[in-house]
């Protein structure tokens, strides 16, 4: 067990770590950043952020380096680049025990506009940011958004935020795995990651609150991505390596592998410092603050006539992988299987009967829902494929209520992916419920390859229409006559600089579920 670990459970042990005691506890272990609140420096070097576009609405995010005491920040949103026609201002205060970082709700803002803002302290501006509201109710209008995640920093470079940064898009759905919790590799380790390792990670593995707060810190500061985020509102969730890789609900798989790897109260532990440092780093309100080991992360957005958008929480609610994550067990098949949980679940169900006047509902996830029989002829447990019972349900409920444009995004495999979602998904004369489009990775696993499905994975998976190994991105586009998926794909992320293309495009039309190339 890591020394962290150790000394986390040693506190516990104690008696130090219980409740409301715990979060103290962990707020004290983070150290605070490095000067004074004079800001004899600039504060601003992780970027600037948006989220959480609506109607009239919008989620404004910086986070300050470089400052322990609390600091007044000044703020800023205009109509117009240069800010000569400011809408709104007022100040905020950025304290230690978030990080000192700033979630600025706005309401009452005008509907499908472009918008910028800026953060002031102590004579420092920050770089200016630029948003969109959501279109009104009703509004006849076509989105176009990117779904990306999987960054791992010592993959590559963040070249494909760069590109996501020059879009012309409305929103980013980032599905997750925005930090990886590893320590930094080193060449001794071994293995294709430590030969191939572009960057390195600062630190041991995380842990502590102040672990968790420093990754992020490592991952904003990259130009790229703080492009991207500057240039587009997001909408984020968290998948496992926010965390730990492969945890599900209340402990990481380890620990029905290797019960001696993370103790459970450990688990918790860790699970509450990782999920406030991922709320502090993101452009969210208040309402997704975690509660110590209570989050709630799903939530539902609405974008005209066209778009209901449903981000969803794939990790928090689930049941432990059966069969321990590997190999094939009778487990799998259990009826009861919980993916989303049980509240979540009818959550989804609700919503989804309550927005049927969409032309096209999203499910914003982070794994595959798809059938994926792998070259070898398993099946990944970590996925929808390790829970059928809960995947049936809720294609039975789409297929009852006639959701006709039901389109379920997903990510966490590293691969790119085009696949109808039936019914019966063993059965090739089931009928069509839904379609779902799996984006590649930005960096995890480098460069990838040419590969554009293999035989065994296209043999083996009837509903598969596409299979991409490069790193890259996908761009959506939902309006009234087509949802479209542009695959855009980098040839390389070992080093900077790589141009963007288009491996594979397709098309749904309303009503019809089911991929068809464009």
């Amino acid at each position: 067990m890591d020394s962290a670990a150790r000394h986390i459970l040693d506190l516990d042990r104690r008696g130090l770590l219980r409740g409301a005691t715990a979060l103290a506890a962990l707020a004290a272990m983070a150290k605070p950043a490095r000067g004074d609140d004079r800001l004899r420096e600039n504060p601003f070097t992780l970027g600037v952020a948006s989220g959480e576009p609506r109607p009239d609405g919008i989620v404004l995010w910086t986070r300050l380096t470089g400052v322990a005491a609390p600091v007044e920040v000044t703020w800023d949103i205009a109509a117009d680049p240069g800010f000569a026609r400011v809408l709104r201002s007022g100040t905020e205060i950025a304290h230690a025990a978030e990080g000192h970082s700033l979630h600025v709700v706005l309401t009452g803002l005008p509907p499908a506009s472009t918008l910028f803002y800026r953060f002031r302290a102590g004579g420092h501006e920050s770089a200016a940011g630029r948003t969109r509201t959501a279109p009104p109710p009703g509004a006849d209008t076509a989105l176009r958004f990117v779904n990306a995640g999987c960054q791992h920093f010592e993959h590559g470079h963040f070249t494909a935020w760069r590109h996501i940064a020059e879009e012309p898009i409305d929103f980013v759905f980032h599905y997750g795995d925005y930090i990886y919790e590893y320590r930094g590799l080193r060449p001794e380790d071994g293995g294709w990651a430590a030969r191939a390792r572009v960057r390195q990670h600062e630190g041991g593995e995380t842990w502590r609150l102040e672990d968790y707060r420093a990754r992020h810190a490592q991952y904003r500061a990259d130009p790229d991505l703080q492009a991207a985020h500057a240039a587009h509102p997001f909408i984020v969730s968290y998948d496992d390596h926010e965390v730990n890789n492969d945890w599900a609900g209340g402990a990481p798989p380890d620990v029905a592998r290797r019960p001696e790897a993370i103790p459970p109260e450990v688990f918790a532990l860790r699970r509450t410092a990782a999920l406030q440092a991922w709320w502090e780093a993101m452009p969210l309100p208040r309402s997704v603050l975690p509660r110590g080991e209570e989050i709630t992360a799903y939530r539902r957005f609405r974008f005209g006539r066209h778009l209901a958008l449903h981000a969803l929480d794939t990790r928090r609610f689930r049941d432990a992988q059966p069969c321990g994550g590997r190999g094939s067990c009778e487990a799998i098949d259990r009826p009861d299987a919980q993916m989303l949980g049980t509240a979540q679940e009818r959550w989804l169900i609700d919503g989804l009967g309550a927005a049927r006047d969409a032309t096209w509902q999203v499910l914003a996830q982070q794994v595959p829902m798809m059938r994926r029989v792998l070259g070898d002829g398993r099946l990944s447990l970590d996925k929808w494929d390790g829970y059928p019972a809960a995947r049936a349900r809720l294609l039975e409920a789409v297929g009852r209520q006639r959701i006709g444009g039901a389109v379920s995004l997903a990510g966490d495999v590293h691969r790119a992916y085009a696949a109808t979602l039936q019914a019966e998904p063993r059965d090739i004369a089931s009928p069509a419920v839904a379609t779902e489009f799996t984006a590649t990775s930005i960096t995890s696993e480098g460069d990838g390859s040419d590969v554009q499905g293999t035989p065994a994975v296209m043999r083996n998976n009837h509903a598969i229409a596409f299979y991409g190994d490069r790193r890259g991105y996908t761009l959506h586009e939902a309006g009234p006559a087509h949802f479209g998926a542009v695959f855009r794909a980098l040839p390389f992320v070992s080093r900077p600089g790589a141009p963007v293309v288009d491996q594979a495009r397709f098309m749904v039309e309303p009503g019809r579920p089911g991929v068809n190339r464009a």
